[in-house]
């Protein structure tokens, strides 16, 4: 299932000048803080303005747009194409990125926000979770505009600002006005995985996963609210006990595992790649049907759940995330909360899945809300179609034949949700088109020493470069 003969080109690219400008890039700390009304606008706005600044050949050609609500922070470009009746290709990627944890700041080899470049990487909060992937776009644009490039098709970029809490205030709002715009999309990339090597186990050397499906999100409060009082004169269940319990039930309560169609595209793309005595549990799963579990299906979920990354695959994920209570140690509190994080499979609407939490706490006192921009498990991209076969070309032609390509199924999800969850959705495809060393690297998502090689970048802009010509070909 691997594309062979790729012929492997490099892009000349000024990588002095993109890693600079990446670098002061990360200086703008554009945190998405989960307290929305903790929002930095001098921090977006100076972004923007630097963004302006950096890629004049962008601006002047391209239509740039702010949306979002409440908040319109949010960009769009469109780069209008020779032919304006082909459907669009859509690029997306973030500017938003998660706070530091300040009991993490001793661990960090740089300041997170520094954008230093030392050691042959770029250094900071973002660089790889996601501005990279905005860079690298806005310089292989910069570089096409600069060489008299227009594409065939129209081209249009979105950079949400709020991907890291769901995007509900800017990419949901940049679908819909896209959607309104557009009768049909022909393709749509963003964010999701980097290139490893050895990410996935049986399988030796580098690998690029295509997300091919995102699970959905929803986040539920749990609370009680009752009665407070001193503590010289507890009651015989605090609130604090009967939340906890109630959470305890939660989590005792697990989806249960189910094999979906996007795992199955995976192992038949994966499969043939694994160790030979493998290979028929793989195809079962594989060629599976999903209206039963064979045997060997059976012996593939007993793999899968030793694993929290591939277990995360098979069900939908129940995840305690917050828990609020009291003010004082001789207080008893009136009310208790707590959130609880489901990455749901399809079926598992949020209605579904509150059904399931209240069957579970069988507790009157115990109220169950959605305080999320709750979005379903989205639909499957085709592994099969042409924006498939031009994403792996330009893989392969970038970091050459020896990289495994395989669909993946997205445990986690990014903006281009609003876009795959639709009943209009395109076909699309995520991944992080950048190299990483090792596993170990992959753990600045979100984390500390958060770093990319600067070399790296380079065929990352390259990669943006090579795709915008042949989207020519769709």
């Amino acid at each position: 299932m691997q594309m062979k003969g790729v012929e492997q080109i490099e892009v000349e690219v000024d990588l002095n000048g993109a890693a600079q400008r990446l670098s002061k890039a990360v200086t703008f700390a554009t945190i998405s803080n989960q307290d929305r009304d903790d929002f930095d606008e001098d921090a977006f706005n100076g972004y923007h303005d630097f963004i302006q600044q950096s890629y004049p050949l962008v601006h002047k050609h391209l239509k740039r747009e702010l949306v979002g609500d409440p908040r319109p922070f949010s960009l769009i470009y469109t780069w209008q194409g020779k032919q304006p009746s082909l459907p669009p290709a859509i690029f997306m990627a973030h500017q938003d990125v998660v706070p530091i944890a300040e009991e993490s700041r001793d661990q960090w080899h740089q300041e997170p926000f520094s954008g230093a470049i030392k050691d042959g990487y770029i250094w900071g909060r973002g660089v790889l979770d996601d501005k990279n992937q905005i860079h690298a776009i806005l310089e292989a644009a910069e570089m096409k505009l600069a060489q008299g490039f227009q594409p065939d098709r129209t081209l249009i970029f979105v950079f949400g600002h709020d991907e890291e809490v769901g995007g509900p205030e800017g990419a949901r709002y940049a679908a819909d006005l896209i959607e309104k715009r557009y009768d049909k999309i022909a393709f749509v990339i963003d964010e999701s995985a980097p290139l490893v090597p050895d990410i996935f186990p049986g399988i030796r050397g580098n690998t690029a996963l295509i997300g091919i499906a995102q699970k959905g999100y929803v986040s539920l409060e749990v609370a009680i609210n009752g009665i407070g009082g001193h503590s010289s004169q507890p009651p015989k269940e605090s609130n604090i006990v009967a939340l906890a319990k109630a959470v305890q039930k939660i989590e005792a309560a697990q989806f249960p595992y189910k094999i979906h169609d996007a795992v199955r595209y995976q192992y038949r793309f994966m499969g043939p790649e694994l160790p030979a005595e493998q290979q028929p549990m793989y195809k079962a799963v594989a060629y599976g049907n999903n209206d039963s579990i064979s045997e060997l299906e059976q012996k593939f979920l007993a793999v899968m759940e030793q694993n929290q990354v591939t277990r995360a695959m098979l069900h939908t994920t129940t995840a305690v995330t917050m828990f609020n209570a009291g003010i004082k140690d001789n207080v008893l509190p009136p009310a208790a909360t707590a959130v609880v994080n489901f990455r749901p499979m399809p079926g598992d609407t949020p209605e579904v899945i509150i059904e399931h939490v209240k069957k579970a706490v069988d507790d009157e006192r115990i109220t169950v809300r959605d305080i999320s921009a709750s979005t379903p498990a989205t639909k499957v991209a085709d592994p099969h179609g042409k924006g498939y076969q031009v994403l792996e070309k330009t893989l392969r032609q970038i970091w050459g034949n020896d990289l495994v390509v395989s669909p993946f199924f997205v445990i986690g999800g990014s903006d281009s949700k609003h876009f795959q969850a639709r009943e209009f959705a395109p076909d699309v495809y995520t991944i992080t088109a950048i190299q990483l060393e090792n596993t170990t690297e992959f753990e600045g998502f979100h984390g500390v020493n958060e770093r990319i090689l600067i070399d790296e970048y380079g065929r990352s802009i390259g990669f943006f470069y090579t795709l915008m010509e042949n989207l020519q070909q769709l």
